[in-house]
């Protein structure tokens, strides 16, 4: 048969780039105005409005967004919905072919969350939490659930470093009798994005450039802030993310978040919604973004060490849990919506109320069969608890089955050791790559007769999702209340200390400047001059840049309930004063006083302090008053490492420490990364040869060891200058 002939191609340039600027404009749903600049992905957008775009601006050259299989997508902001507040529909072909391919895209490392450092321990319930739920863990006063947590950076591959700027997973997995529950959430309550159609495109705006694979472990590149540049609903989660929470000194300081709203369902079928919230019993504590960097060639694996040797050291970490519980009325009365992720439900409105307490005390006995392979998911519920119509939520649920199926070899995931349930799984599923389990008999099927009927349906006791009633169109949009995205930005700057806000300044001039594209830092400036306006003059200040104007906002700021929150500042857990499992270094020297020396050991070591006498060099040494044998060396042990710093008395040992640039300067990041300091007798002359003075403001300088452990106490002294003057 012969071959139809090709139409021939227009000749007119004009003609084509028109026709390709209109099919760029009908695929983009941002507002009108600006759409390369400013890019919302409204609730609302009136009907037939265009964008312009120059197609010679994008990589695609104006072709159309397609499906893999061709399929022009109208809209890729919106998972498909019944109604804008309703569920997502398994028939969204779309959401499910980007999820699925997204989720298969590397094998066998994680796609996100790759590097993570595990443990196990157990769940105390306080009180019996019968009214709102019958989950069975929360049922009774005293009850012990089996927990294994598995905390994790996002970006990083798994070979990365431990302390980059990053959000922090926060895992639980409880082994309950009836059946695994997962709280699979990060350190930070809110995210990026409002629905999970978008996740594959964060993931990959953030993850390394594709063209050069740089930079690891970093959002502070074009790709990034160019995608969150055009999605305004992420400024919020920005405000957290160039804050001190993306730098947690380790996991033991680290609170965690469910992020979603879920529902707790009670044996009368009367549904609540939840927020879950961890909260460290060790306090909220971070670090300065230098001493993080410095961390990373220092000690790639810090945060993974401080928690396997807290535990073997028996200083357990240990966090409570809190619900914010709260009817679907009072949700529907707040000034956000419930149901959007890049929101948070202030404690203001609804306090967190603690149920119960988590102790991590074992470390796994093999990596790679327990924290590598274990496998989480947000589909793994118990009855009691419930979904909400989150539709970043509804994305996750299939997203995270369907990436164990590579990740793990396929369907029997659930059969690996660390995965497997407590309670007996029977069902009559059979065969698969990697089945484990051997069954007798022939029903692979229910209902049977052959097999007894076994197993039965459990009826009332099973799980039964909550009958909420539906109403709505089968649409891709949002709810109207999704289109405020800066309201929350600000209550998150205006709750800070000053000099968190100093810190979330610096974090943003840090990433931006890193940026190569201007229209790219001036699409977020712009965005941040709707957070507030001393914020963005700051950032731009450091970028040497004007200030733009503000990005325009899709509706207008609501009246919002709570004005300051701060619960929300790290300052607001500041700890139980316990100094057990902290690093404290001790600098000694010929000449420095062993007398002194031994009781600032023992001072520190009867508080439960990690002591390290520093020298340097190895070896025992005859020294004023006795011996002295240091465990390590000065070269060998960074001053990031330490949580503080003893320089005992002898005043030949504080000269001859003096004489070392290398001592000098581990004073001098101990100083600018406002840990304690203390020079006890002679010991002071060498915080002055190091240029740091004392100052009655700066209660973290010490002149005793009991003084100092106060101080240690407090964690640091984040209002201090942020160097030494030079010496």
């Amino acid at each position: 048969m012969a071959r139809r002939a090709s139409p021939k191609p227009k000749n007119d340039a004009a003609a084509r780039k028109a026709a390709a600027t209109q099919a760029v404009a009908a695929a983009f749903p941002y507002n009108s105005n600006k759409p390369a600049e400013f890019g919302e992905g409204s609730a609302r957008q009136k009907p037939g409005a265009t964008a312009k775009v120059d197609p010679s601006l994008t990589d695609s050259g104006g072709q159309v967004l397609t499906t893999n299989f061709g399929a022009p997508i109208a809209d890729n902001q919106n998972s498909l919905k019944a109604g804008l507040r309703g569920p997502a529909l398994l028939e969204d072909f779309i959401l499910r072919e980007k999820i699925t391919h997204f989720d298969h895209e590397r094998i066998p490392e994680r796609i996100v969350h790759a590097r993570g450092s595990g443990a196990h321990g157990y769940f105390e319930c306080y009180e019996p939490q019968t009214k709102v739920t019958r989950a069975s863990f929360l049922s009774a006063k005293g009850k012990r659930t089996p927990v294994f947590v598995r905390f994790s950076t996002v970006a990083g591959e798994r070979g990365s470093a431990d302390t980059p700027r990053d959000v922090r997973g926060f895992a639980t997995k409880f082994y309950t009798d009836e059946g695994n529950f997962d709280i699979v959430g990060n350190n930070i309550p809110v995210f990026f994005i409002q629905d999970a159609m978008k996740f594959p495109d964060l993931v990959h705006a953030v993850k390394p450039e594709p063209h050069n694979g740089m930079p690891q472990a970093a959002s502070a590149h074009d790709t990034f802030w160019d995608f969150v540049s055009l999605m305004p609903e992420s400024t919020h989660m920005l405000m957290w993310a160039m804050s001190d929470r993306a730098l947690p000194r380790n996991f033991r300081t680290m609170q965690g978040f469910g992020v979603h709203t879920f529902r707790l369902v009670n044996a009368k079928d009367e549904s609540r919604f939840v927020k879950f919230h961890w909260n460290p019993v060790f306090g909220t504590h971070s670090m300065d973004w230098d001493e993080s960097a410095k961390l990373m060639g220092a000690d790639p694996d810090f945060q993974r060490r401080d928690l396997w040797e807290s535990i073997e050291a028996g200083v357990f970490p240990e966090w409570e849990l809190g619900l914010q519980v709260f009817t679907e009325a009072q949700a529907e009365k707040f000034s956000f919506d419930v149901l959007d992720a890049t929101k948070l439900v202030p404690e203001e409105l609804v306090p967190v109320t603690p149920v119960g307490r988590m102790v991590l005390d074992r470390n796994p006995d093999n990596f790679f069969a327990e924290t590598e392979q274990v496998a989480f998911g947000v589909q793994n519920l118990v009855p009691g608890i419930d979904f909400s119509n989150d539709p970043l939520l509804a994305g996750r649920i299939h997203s995270y089955f369907d990436t164990q199926l590579s990740r793990l070899g396929g369907p029997n995931f659930h059969e690996i050791p660390i995965n497997a349930p407590l309670a007996q799984a029977h069902n009559n599923q059979r065969d698969g790559i990697g089945r484990q389990a051997i069954h007798r008999g022939r029903v692979a099927y229910e209902p049977n007769s052959l097999g007894g009927g076994c197993p039965f349906q459990a009826g009332s006791a099973g799980f039964r999702s909550f009958p909420q009633p539906m109403d709505g169109d089968k649409v891709r949009g949002k709810p109207e209340k999704f289109a405020d995205h800066y309201s929350q930005a600000t209550l998150f700057w205006n709750s800070q200390q000053p000099y968190e806000q100093a810190h979330i300044v610096r974090g943003f001039r840090f990433e931006l400047t890193k940026v190569t594209v201007p229209a790219i830092r001036e699409r977020t400036l712009s965005m941040l001059r709707n957070v507030s306006d001393d914020l963005a003059k700051q950032v731009a200040y450091g970028l040497g840049v004007a200030l733009p104007k503000a990005m325009p906002q899709v509706s207008p700021t609501p009246r919002t309930e709570v004005k300051v929150s701060p619960a929300l500042s790290l300052s607001a857990r500041p700890g139980n004063g316990d100094v057990r499992g902290r690093c404290v270094a001790v600098l000694v020297a010929p000449g420095t006083d062993a007398r002194s020396t031994d009781a600032v050991k023992a001072a520190l070591a009867k508080s439960g302090v990690v002591v390290k006498v520093l020298a340097p060099r190895l070896g025992a040494f005859k020294s004023v008053g006795g011996t002295i044998d240091p465990d390590s060396t000065l070269e060998t042990n960074p001053s990031v490492t330490f949580d503080g710093v003893v320089i005992p008395d002898g005043a030949d040992g504080a000269e001859a420490l003096a004489a070392l640039g290398q001592a000098l300067e581990f004073l001098k990041d101990q100083f600018r990364h406002a840990k304690p300091i203390a020079g006890l007798g002679a010991g002071a002359t060498l915080l002055a040869a190091a240029g740091i003075e004392e100052d009655k403001k700066d209660w973290a300088l010490a002149s005793t060891t009991a003084s100092f452990i106060a101080a240690l106490a407090r964690h640091r002294n984040w209002e201090r200058q942020a160097d030494p003057p030079p010496v």
